[in-house]
Order: C-alpha cells, then structure tokens, then sequence
C-alpha cells in the first residue's frame, strides 16, 4: 500500500493556512501545520484527525531558519509545500512608513518562504513528483498607493517563485503561485491596522461578496491536485467586485 502523501502548510494557525490544511487533508494528504500558535495549529490538527483525516502540529517561526532546518530533518520524502505564512503591516505612504515594519513583512513573506522552500526542497525533490505551493497576492503584481513595503515584500516572493521556476525546470518539483486579491479573513486586515477593527471593517466596506480562506484554499487545492506534468504557474483569483488593485466597486 502506498504511504499517504505529506503536505506541510506553513501560517496554517487561521484564515487562508488553516482552511487550506482542511482541505487538502479532505483531499488525501497528511498535513503538517505549522504556525507560531501552538494551541491554535493542535486544535485545528485535533479537528481534523476527529473527522477522519490526517494531520499533525508543529510549532514553527518560517524567519528562525535554524529551527526550519531543524524541522525540515524529519522529511526524507515530501509531496507539498504550500508556503502561506506572510502577513501586512500598516498602510502609511513611502515618505512616512516605518522601515521596521518593512523589513518584518520581507522577513516573513520572502525570507520565511525562502528558508522553508529551501530547507525541504531535497524532500520534494526526493519525493518523484513534489509541489511547492508560493501563496503571494495582487500585490506582487501591481502597486497601490499605502501598500509600498507590503507590495515590495510580495513582489519578492512573486520573483522568487519564477525564479525558482526556472532553475529547477527538469527536476520532479512543481512551483505554483497562487495570488489572491481581496480575501476577508478574521484577521488579516485587522493585523494589518495593528488591531483597529473599524479601519479593518473600511478595507471591505461595500464590496460584494470579497473572497474568504476558503475560496483561496479551494484554489491551492485544485491547482496542487492537477495530473503531475499540468503546472499552474501563476493563477490570480480575485472577486467579481474587484478589477485589479486600484479598481474595487462598493455600493453605497
């Protein structure tokens, strides 16, 4: 019998992380979560495995790349990496936005991705026919105004991910971007505007029907279940309400 194919999803603690591991363990993957949040990554492992799945929780900081490394040793063989953890900080104009924040956002969106990707590549690669999954956003296809270092942290990992793309073209391992736009989850915006739920509650303010985790992580998992030699290189999904990043229509 074939041993059941590993997943590890990283940010797997809320939102987009966490309903990506309920899906793809729906779909027949063991998942490993990963997050900061311990209590948050067991509970959601508790719940999947009570409905008959398989999942597993590890405690795990994508930036302490000692750790990933430590973590990346119990893999010899590793079927998908979704790479989600990442996150927001503020929305000040480039003249006045705090260089602390822009250097965390890089070190969580693109280091992060980078120490993982690179810590379990030799697992994928090992596996015959990997997939590593690189969750960036609109943002790191287009700029807006307030965005500048979230926009510059996600066109990093855009990059990295074709870069990656090209240099291990040949081997067994597929690199999918999936770049969501305006998702409403329960806690992106708000950590964004550092707790400030009414200016969290404006970003959504008229907007019909913005994307949730789930409709992003019914994406991931389409594009990951794809026959082996079908590679989703890019796919960017957004709401019917929005155009791009700059265009988004509300009622009044």
């Amino acid at each position: 019998m074939a041993a059941t194919p590993i997943a590890v999803v990283t940010g797997a603690s809320s939102g987009i992380g966490a309903a990506t591991a309920r899906q793809l363990a729906a779909a027949g993957y063991r998942v490993v979560l990963t997050a900061r949040r311990k209590d948050r990554i067991e509970a959601l492992a508790a719940e999947i495995n009570e409905a008959g799945h398989q999942a597993t929780a590890y405690a795990l900081d994508v930036t302490d790349r000692t750790a990933v490394d430590e973590f990346a040793t119990a893999f010899r063989s590793l079927a998908v990496l979704v790479n989600n953890a990442g996150g927001a900080l503020g929305a000040d104009p480039v003249a006045t936005g705090d260089p602390a924040d822009w250097r965390q956002m890089y070190e969580t969106n693109v280091i992060g991705t980078l120490n993982v990707t690179q810590a379990l590549l030799p697992a994928l690669t090992e596996s015959g026919d990997g997939t590593i999954v690189i969750l960036s956003s609109t943002a790191g296809l287009s700029t807006y105004e307030g965005g500048g270092g979230y926009v510059a942290a996600k066109h990093g990992e855009h990059v990295l991910a074709e870069t990656l793309r090209l240099e291990i073209v040949g081997t067994p391992v597929r690199v999918i971007e999936v770049a969501p736009g305006m998702v409403r989850t329960e806690e992106f915006a708000t950590t964004r505007f550092r707790g400030d739920t009414e200016k969290a509650a404006k970003v959504y303010a008229g907007v019909d029907a913005p994307l949730t985790a789930d409709d992003v992580a019914d994406t991931i998992t389409w594009a990951v279940t794809r026959p082996s030699h079908v590679n989703i290189d890019l796919l960017v999904v957004r709401p019917r309400a929005q155009a791009s990043n700059t265009k988004v229509h509300r009622t009044a």
